[in-house]
């Protein structure tokens, strides 16, 4: 039996103890550990609506109504995987850069001890920290849900915030561009070229929100598949992706989004591809009236890990 797993809800009711994801046990000691479930309580690189920070203990609270048995995958992922709740990165409040060393050094030990990481921002300006940590695996292929291509050179003049992540990790060459993917881009534009320019300069292929509708969910999957192939992957998932009807608490919501049950979908259906690491961002629980957004990244984090379990099993 795996080292760490979750606590018995059976035995001990679900609002009892600490507060950690799926009851996992919160442990630092990374021996025996296959998957660390982390905080990155940062949303300093917003350029619209801030408290992402709280977004990880959000997540954490919901998460206590995770059972150990994923009927979709037919798997019990705490029955394969040792898994625990490595607690919060201790992030530079307001500060970018010196909360992007604190974020890589972290996950870097994370990646160094053979665990994977599943990380719980936070915004998605992070997401360029957590790359830089996998360098270990050479470049990795990226599946981003998101609504936005996070791929402009700058905002006010600023290379580094959540919409330009992207783009600088593509420049630094931690992504393997040519199996990279975007998944569910919609909304209004800065200029015509928003979009295309991901494949004319970047070299990322994309679905937006009205193919990804369009094909359906497994279709979806399946091309994210034949996309990233065989290559060490990297998936992020903005919680903005899904339609602010199903997921209000976000910072920059996008009407006309896929519903919750076509972004798990979505994830369930990436079976087989070798997943190295995974986020989940943009949660804010200030706008987040009844927790349904924090409910579904907590459900959709679930979901990633036992894409994991069912690779190892």
């Amino acid at each position: 039996m795996p080292r760490y797993g979750p606590a018995d809800s059976l035995k001990s009711p679900r609002f009892t103890g600490p507060s950690t994801f799926a009851r996992l046990p919160h442990v630092t000691d990374l021996e025996g550990v296959d998957l660390a479930v982390t905080g990155v309580p940062f949303d300093t690189g917003v350029s619209y609506r801030v408290g992402g920070r709280f977004g990880p203990a959000a997540v954490r609270e919901a998460s206590m109504m995770l059972r150990p048995y994923n009927p979709n995958l037919g798997v019990a992922p705490f029955e394969v995987l040792s898994c625990i709740d490595y607690g919060d990165i201790a992030i530079v409040p307001g500060y970018i850069e010196p909360s992007y060393a604190a974020i890589e050094a972290a996950v870097s030990g994370l990646v160094a001890a053979g665990v994977v990481p599943l990380l719980i921002g936070g915004d998605h300006a992070c997401t360029l920290a957590h790359l830089r940590a996998m360098r270990s695996h050479g470049k990795v292929a990226v599946i981003d849900f998101d609504a936005h291509t996070d791929a402009w050179d700058s905002y006010f003049g600023q290379k580094y915030n959540h919409g330009t992540w992207m783009r600088r990790a593509i420049e630094e060459g931690v992504v393997d561009v040519d199996h990279s993917i975007e998944v569910g881009l919609r909304g209004t534009l800065y200029d015509q070229s928003d979009w295309t320019v991901l494949r004319t300069e970047l070299g990322l292929e994309y679905l937006t929100t009205e193919e990804t509708l369009g094909i359906g969910a497994a279709s979806a999957a399946a091309r994210i598949r034949e996309r990233v192939g065989d290559r060490p992957t990297w998936l992020t998932l903005d919680i903005d992706v899904t339609d602010p009807g199903f997921a209000p608490g976000t910072g920059t919501p996008e009407p006309g989004g896929p519903s919750a049950h076509d972004v798990l979908t979505m994830v369930r259906g990436l079976t087989g591809v070798d997943f190295v690491g995974f986020d989940v961002v943009e949660v804010i629980p200030a706008y987040d009236p009844a927790g349904q957004t924090a409910f579904l990244a907590a459900n959709l984090a679930y979901e990633m890990l036992s894409l994991i379990a069912l690779r190892r099993r």
